[in-house]
């Protein structure tokens, strides 16, 4: 298993209401075992989770069901991350 780091940034469309289902979305990779950690940016403008996953491909799909990202509400970015 490899790291990805899922950079998300606020886009013009930005709902509110898409938070919920976005916690949702990371409580689940929690359960799951995935999910290594995750926390907004000071600024307001998005936020970061870092997970484990097999292929980049994989992580991509985890970060694009995201809800913010499935609604418009965000972009993600996945960068794997070679932790030392």
């Amino acid at each position: 298993m490899n790291r990805y780091l899922l950079i998300t940034a606020r886009t013009e469309h930005f709902n509110p209401e898409d938070v919920a289902g976005h916690y949702e979305h990371l409580d689940r990779l929690k359960k799951e075992g995935c999910l290594e950690m995750y926390g907004p940016f000071g600024d307001a403008t998005g936020g970061a989770y870092l997970i484990s996953a097999s292929s980049l491909a994989e992580a991509e799909e985890i970060g694009n069901a995201d809800p913010l990202i499935r609604r418009g509400s965000s972009t993600v970015t996945v960068k794997e991350w070679r932790l030392r």
